[in-house]
């Protein structure tokens, strides 16, 4: 068994969909339209989809712009080679970043949070081993 993708309801998809790309350089694998059930989907992920890994799919439910997010919900995380260089990326790229970089406390794990226009948050974790793999945002 693994993991295939992480659902998020998104009131504006094309917005979530550049967002994902540009600033955190998913690539958007594929979209669907379902017409009879009002609904849009959108799959991105890194490596242009590699079987290995999950994929996020964006839900975008027509003429429902905004969700609350909830307590259950948690976050996303995303393994990064150089976090302070991701967040420089991010940052210029117009994201939000909303815990500097830093390690955790009484670790020597550094991570780092951002949110993505829906509220939703998106832990960075320092993965060095990232920089071989082309895994993750860079």
């Amino acid at each position: 068994m693994r993991i295939l993708h992480t659902m998020l309801r998104v009131g504006d998809l094309q917005r979530s969909i550049d967002f994902y790309t540009q600033v955190l350089g998913m690539t958007l694998l594929r979209t669907s339209e379902n017409p009879e059930y009002k609904y849009s989907l959108a799959f991105l992920g890194y490596e242009g989809g590699n079987p290995a890994q999950a994929e996020i799919e964006l839900t975008y439910n027509w003429g429902v712009d905004r969700y609350e997010i909830g307590t259950a919900y948690g976050h996303i995380a995303i393994g990064v080679p150089d976090i302070y260089a991701a967040c420089d990326r991010i940052r210029a790229a117009g994201g939000t970043i909303t815990r500097e970089p830093g390690p955790v406390k009484g670790g020597r794990t550094v991570i780092a949070f951002i949110t993505d226009p829906d509220g939703y948050k998106i832990e960075l974790i320092e993965r060095p081993d990232e920089a071989s793999s082309g895994t993750s945002l860079r």
